[in-house]
């Protein structure tokens, strides 16, 4: 596809909003407060903060900056500097990432769908139970439609493009998004007792700090700025020359640390407000946090069931505008790759989803006895792309930036029409040396814990 004809957004808030809603997704709203409870609270945040303004900056930057200088999608990104195996093992990893991320991703999305019905229809009571979730992901059929709804609000989107699609989308959800994230954080840290949810947030705590919480941060932040999954260097090929890839990779920043931070002041705080003597065992929920232990908070508050919807909307807008980057990236490489016009490249990315997604959908009920390392179907692709994909494709970015295509490469794009590099000799000193190491600490971390060698 030749540069003439690519698609692009219309200027650097189009390009900001749809980076903004690639990152601020159930990573931030789901699995950011539960790992920060987990991991004590404020010094997992400290360590986050510190890890995205360096390392995070730093693939941004790297893979914004590879997008737009070859205005391609990551496969065809990475052989514009070779034509080897090695080139195209790495533009292909980065590619097959967000095609395998969708599908599992679509069917959380889709349990966010059938509990924002619930508190429209039937107030808090059926959610609060012990039950409820483990019913409802367990029948099939129920599962299965959720799924596939949050799967076509996904294609529709794709399908209308990149300015009418993505940009339009993302500019009308991300600043709906931002004022009921603040709406929430604001009742929440303003109830009896939910002080010390605050305090145990923001204030970092250093006897909680363990080498596990700097890979678990690391992994959150992978997963939360949409790192190595071929989202940005896609939506970098869409970026215009006269916008700062710095600015831009900073405005990004913000937007996801922020929307971070009120997740966990939305959550953290209720627990401790709501939960009273069972506070800390709430708090160690881990993933079934936001679907079990919230909704029970949520029915013990007298306005409960307008705040559960304004919380599942607000998840559902989060998980939309992350599905929709994720689906943009794999669209991009069929049409790049393939030759495909969007439409059809939409519609048969749209019939793999399902197909593949259809697996993590049924995986606690009718395929509950069909497991992969003893991992329901939802948890292998996530850790087989989490955990492992994401770490090598990053390696793959490290070492395509400085063994081929240079730093002063990337300072000239960067620098272009005259715009800022301030953080400089932070990209620098970390892409060449500290981002190869936590990316193999992180992998290491990662399949040592699933093989039982040290325990997360």
């Amino acid at each position: 596809m030749s540069e003439k004809k690519r698609s692009n957004f219309s200027g650097k808030l189009g390009f900001v909003l749809a980076a903004a809603g690639a990152s601020v997704g159930l990573g931030n709203i789901w699995r950011f407060p539960y790992l920060a409870a987990e991991y004590g609270g404020g010094i997992f945040l400290l360590v986050y903060i510190i890890l995205a303004l360096t390392f995070g900056y730093t693939m941004i930057i790297s893979e914004t900056a590879i997008g737009r200088m070859t205005k391609k999608s990551p496969v065809g990104a990475f052989k514009h500097f070779g034509n080897s195996a090695g080139f195209k093992f790495g533009g292909w990893i980065n590619a097959i990432i967000p095609i395998l991320i969708v599908p599992y991703y679509a069917v959380i999305g889709g349990w966010v769908i059938r509990y924002l019905y619930e508190y429209l229809v039937s107030g808090t009571k059926n959610q609060a139970t012990d039950e409820f979730f483990t019913s409802f992901i367990t029948d099939g059929a129920s599962s299965e439609i959720c799924f596939i709804v949050f799967v076509l609000a996904t294609v529709i989107v794709i399908y209308m493009g990149v300015q009418n699609g993505i940009e339009r989308v993302s500019k009308i959800m991300m600043p709906i998004l931002v004022v009921l994230a603040f709406v929430i954080t604001i009742y929440s840290i303003t109830r009896p007792g939910a002080i010390e949810g605050v305090k145990y947030m923001l204030i970092p705590n250093f006897k909680k700090f363990s080498w596990m919480t700097v890979v678990s941060a690391m992994g959150q932040m992978f997963y939360s700025l949409s790192i190595a999954m071929g989202i940005l260097i896609t939506f970098g090929s869409y970026m215009k020359k006269d916008s700062s890839i710095e600015e831009s990779t900073e405005q990004v920043e913000i937007f996801d640390t922020g929307i971070a931070i009120m997740a966990g002041l939305m959550i953290i705080p209720a627990v401790f407000a709501f939960s009273g003597s069972e506070a800390g065992q709430n708090l160690n929920a881990g993933p079934s946090l936001m679907f079990i232990t919230m909704p029970k908070i949520f029915d013990s508050m007298g306005i409960g069931r307008i705040i559960g919807i304004l919380f599942f909307l607000l998840v559902l807008f989060a998980a939309i505008t992350s599905s929709i980057a994720l689906a943009e990236s794999a669209v991009c490489t069929l049409e790049d790759e393939l030759k495909w016009d969007r439409k059809k490249a939409t519609v048969l990315a749209g019939i793999f989803i399902i197909a593949i997604g259809s697996l993590s959908a049924l995986g606690y009920g009718p395929l509950a006895n069909v497991t992969i390392f003893n991992m329901q179907f939802l948890d292998f692709f996530d850790f087989i792309t989490n955990s492992v994909m994401m770490p090598i494709a990053a390696m793959a970015i490290c070492i395509l930036v400085t063994r081929v295509i240079t730093v002063e490469e990337i300072t000239k794009e960067v620098t272009v029409d005259g715009h800022k590099f301030s953080r400089r000799f932070v990209y620098y000193f970390m892409i060449k040396y500290l981002c190869p190491f936590f990316v193999a600490i992180i992998l290491i971390s990662s399949v040592a814990n699933v093989l039982g060698f040290i325990s997360m």
